[in-house]
């Protein structure tokens, strides 16, 4: 997924209950969907972020050379200025993007 082009806000925003609580009826089923979501984001944003910082690893021991990376300091710094994954999964379930399951009901709702 590409969270450059995330509708969600970079700040905390104000929430609706009754609007985030209208397909599970329950304030506490809708945040474990919204932190298990957030989990697998943050999951995946750290592995890019692991990724991408990978070609600047430095396999010396060798304290003199340790030096700044410009790049490497920019490609932090992108990554600090994202929406949190919490904020990005409370916009997934607010667009109807978020697919989960009832166990107790066997019931799918959201997107698939």
């Amino acid at each position: 997924m590409d969270y450059r082009k995330s509708a969600a806000p970079v700040t905390t925003v104000t929430r609706n209950l009754d609007m985030l609580t209208r397909d599970t009826g329950n304030i506490y089923e809708t945040v474990i969907i919204v932190a298990r979501r957030a989990n697998q984001i943050s999951v995946e944003m750290k592995q890019d972020l692991n990724k991408k910082l990978e070609e600047f690893a430095s396999f010396t021991d060798n304290l003199e050379e340790v030096f700044e990376n410009r790049e490497q300091i920019e490609i932090s710094k992108f990554y600090e200025r994202l929406p949190k994954p919490t904020l990005i999964a409370l916009q997934e379930l607010e667009d109807a993007k978020i697919f989960y399951r009832s166990p107790e009901s066997s019931t799918t709702r959201g997107k698939a």
